[in-house]
Formats: structure tokens, sequence, C-alpha cells
């Protein structure tokens, strides 16, 4: 995820009800050459002369799952309980990690052990992805989906300080050190703009499931405001692949041949475990 998107929080996430969400752009695909079709789209970049998608994924076992944060889903007043939060994370956590001082990596330290957060895991790997949304055997029977981002495009509705600030490290994506200088507080991101936008955030390498998973985070600049809200206000960024139940197993059995299992993605005897027992899973 829960750990966050690298411990799998997208699994954890609760269905709006059972199979009811749907968005604009969703496309249901049949087959596995369908879907490798769709997944790589828009990936040729004539600027480069190279395949370069500018997509991040998402990947869940159940098309039904929103995109709520872990914060959101605590319930309660919780937009005023973010900076507690993580104000006592840090304190109690400060002998166990090199964060740092900056606000940035600390709020990435935080979702990446569990701690609810505004941060949504994704990743570039579209395999990564298919691997969280087949991962489950339990939830074979349920409809999954993979949410595709252009987080390339999105960095369009930035406010424009932000903008220049990655347009002058030459990047699509923030770190907490091109962050730090323009925004310095979690609440200062709400202070550039009424209306919400969207950043892309990568976290430091903190161990190898953050390498592994290619991983990055999407992050809201107030803590109330939803993804999917703000991407059904802008259509033209993202799209939704349905993977039919019948199609996972196929997906799944591709998947391990090709090398993307716990046991990569989650170093140590837990993921291996993980991975040899769903392997030596009869159906």
């Amino acid at each position: 995820m829960p750990f966050s998107f690298v411990d799998n929080d997208m699994s954890s996430e609760a269905p709006i009800s059972s199979d009811s969400l749907t968005m604009l752009n969703d496309q249901r695909v049949e087959t596995w050459e369908e879907l490798q079709r769709e997944l790589f789209r828009d990936s040729w970049d004539e600027k480069l002369n190279r395949y370069r998608s500018p997509y991040v994924y998402r990947g869940l076992w159940n098309k039904g799952y929103n995109l709520k944060t872990s914060l959101m889903r605590i319930g309660g007043n919780y937009q005023k309980l973010e900076p507690h939060l993580l104000r006592n994370f840090r304190k109690y956590a400060r002998g166990n990690t090199q964060a740092g001082d900056s606000i940035w990596n600390w709020l990435a330290v935080a979702q990446h052990h569990g701690l609810p957060t505004r941060l949504l895991d994704w990743t570039y790997s579209p395999y990564v992805a298919l691997h969280f949304a087949t991962a489950d055997l339990n939830n074979f029977h349920t409809d999954g989906v993979i949410w595709c981002v252009n987080y390339v495009k999105s960095t369009e509705h930035l406010p424009e300080k932000l903008q220049k600030a990655i347009r002058d490290e030459g990047s699509n994506v923030f770190t907490a050190e091109v962050l730090e200088p323009v925004a310095s507080s979690l609440s200062s991101l709400g202070e550039f703009q009424e209306k919400p936008f969207v950043m892309f955030l990568e976290p430091p390498s903190l161990d190898e499931r953050i390498v592994h998973q290619y991983a990055l985070f999407s992050m809201m600049s107030t803590p109330d405001a939803t993804l999917c809200d703000w991407l059904t206000q802008h259509p033209e960024l993202y799209y939704r692949l349905i993977i039919p139940a019948k199609l996972k197993w196929e997906i799944r059995d591709k998947l391990d041949q090709a090398n993307i299992t716990e046991r990569v993605l989650f170093p140590g005897l837990s993921g291996i475990s993980a991975w040899l027992r769903r392997h030596y899973t009869t159906t």
C-alpha cells in the first residue's frame, strides 16, 4: 500500500460500492495482446525519437476502487489531523530514519511505512501495476483496473511558480530538493491557487522496494481534494483499463514468467514466501 504502494496500499482502498465506480475514459480489455497495446498507448516521443511513455500507473484488484487517500480513509476531521500525524511521526521516528529535514522526504517515509497521508502510490512500470491488480488469488472473481495518468501533461495545470521549478530542473516530477525551495510545508501548497491541483513526487530511495517497484507518489494541493474528481475535470489526462476477472490468471502467469513477482518487488523473506505461496496454489 497496508504499507503504501510499496506495501500494497493499492489493495486496501474501499470501493465506492461493489464494481460501481465508472469513469468517462474506461476501456475494457479482453485479451493479453490488447492489454499490451493499451498499456503502452502514446508512448512514442517524437522529440526524443524514442519510446517514452508519459503515463504513470496504479493497479487495483477491484475496478470499483476509488482514489481516496489513506488520510481520507481514517474519517472524521482528517484535514486537521494531517499535521498532527506527521509531526508526531517525525518526533518518534527520528532515530530510525535518515530522512533529513525536508518535510517532503518525511512525508514519503511516512507513506512508505503506513502512516495515513495525502499521498497515493503510483509506478512508472505498467507491469508493476498489473502485479498489484493480480497478486491476490482470493480476488480473481472481480474485475480489476489499471489507472493510467499522463503525469507529463499534468504539469501544465500547476501554478506557474511550481511549473518553473520543475522546468528549470528539466523534469516532469518533483523531488524534495526541487520542491523545498518553493514550498516548504504542506499548507503552502494550498496557497498557490484556489483550484486544487495534482503534482507527482519521486521519493528518495528509502529501500529496495521503492527502487524495484519504480515508485512515485501523487499529491493533491489540499488534503480534502480527490484525484478522482480532479481527473473528471481533466479527462484528457487519464484512462482506465478494466481487466476482466477471466483474464487475471493469464496475466498473473505471464507476469510470473517475466519475473514480476513478490520475490523481486518485495526483497526479503516475506516477499519470497508470498511469491511461493501463490506460485504453488492450484486453481
